[in-house]
């Protein structure tokens, strides 16, 4: 039987670093979401959303999972294909089921984005449940 709750109270400060080099299908163009052959900021999200996943992946119990909830997300730099940006997601908060991360993206010059992402823990079963009905 799954626990009822998920204690992460211990798990802040948890780092998790994902990189990703740009190509073709990684920029504004490939993605719709712009005119120029540059990392996309969509891409940017999804990258650092990963690393948010990272986390706590491996902290969870069997069952369990984290989806997210809230994005702030500041994309300052644009990175050309090629480059090569790295995603560091920290765990600055937990709150009951809310982990709050603060979100860092860097390539080889300078701070590409920066913000902050809100993932909730759930009963994985009871999620994709209630989402059925």
């Amino acid at each position: 039987m799954q626990p009822h709750s998920v204690d992460a109270s211990s798990w802040t400060g948890a780092v998790t670093r994902v990189e990703l080099t740009v190509t073709d299908a990684d920029t504004a163009q490939a993605m719709g979401s712009g005119d120029v052959p540059v990392l996309a900021t969509p891409r940017v999200l999804a990258l650092a959303e990963a690393a948010t996943v990272g986390a706590t992946a491996r902290r969870l119990p069997p069952g369990y999972t984290t989806v997210g909830t809230r994005a702030d997300l500041e994309h300052r730099a644009a990175t050309p294909i090629g480059g090569h940006v790295t995603a560091e997601a920290r765990l600055a908060k937990v709150d009951g089921r809310r982990l709050t991360f603060e979100i860092v993206v860097r390539d080889s010059k300078q701070v590409v984005a920066e913000g902050r992402i809100e993932r909730v823990i759930v009963d994985r079963a009871r999620f994709l449940a209630n989402i059925m009905e």
